[in-house]
């Protein structure tokens, strides 16, 4: 038997009417078996319960305006350094800023000093970054595609669509908190 929840996440619980989140997954072995023949979930209300008495959090759903389809590539002047100081740059004197709001604030850019140390990188990045939003939709409209087309899609496509589809899922969720992560959570 495998758990069907993991540590730290949030469910739905059923006989309480509450949501909580697993604490510990307390398995019941028995000898001569290779897994454990019951598994039950520490949810912090006063008693274990079993994965049939849970729901997980239903993923949200991407919406539009997550996908950021206005993300878009610019050019900030560098205050530290001058053209000539930085000739060695694709762009002297400035750096790339990736935009994800209409208002040209938010989104994403990086320390001068770690620009300096490997610029390629750097504009590389910004490029994914900034096309991020279009391949995400292409991912989905893979996955999509897949769904719809399983029996008669080549087994690559399935493959490829499987991938997109885990990764468009994994960007549905909220991660849990690392174990050495829940002080700082708690400090905050």
């Amino acid at each position: 038997m495998k758990a069907q929840f993991h540590k730290h996440q949030k469910v739905w619980v059923e006989a309480v009417g509450a949501w909580a989140s697993v604490e510990r997954i307390v398995p019941t072995w028995a000898r001569g078996f290779d897994e454990p023949v019951k598994i039950t979930y520490d949810v912090g209300l006063g008693r274990e319960f079993t994965a049939a008495e849970l729901r997980p959090a239903e993923v949200e759903e991407l919406k539009d305006h997550q996908l950021g389809d206005e993300w878009r590539l610019m050019r900030a002047r560098n205050k530290w350094q001058t053209a000539d100081d930085c000739a060695h740059h694709p762009y002297p004197g400035s750096f790339p800023v990736v935009v994800t709001d209409p208002n040209d604030w938010g989104g994403w850019r990086v320390p001068g000093a770690e620009y300096d140390r490997n610029p390629e990188k750097i504009e590389f990045q910004a490029r994914l970054i900034a096309r991020a939003p279009k391949l995400l939709l292409l991912a989905k409209e893979l996955a999509a595609f897949v769904g719809e087309h399983t029996e008669e899609a080549p087994a690559e496509i399935l493959r490829l669509g499987r991938v997109a589809d885990a990764i468009v899922k994994s960007l549905a969720q909220v991660p849990a908190p690392l174990d050495g992560d829940e002080t700082k959570s708690e400090a905050a």
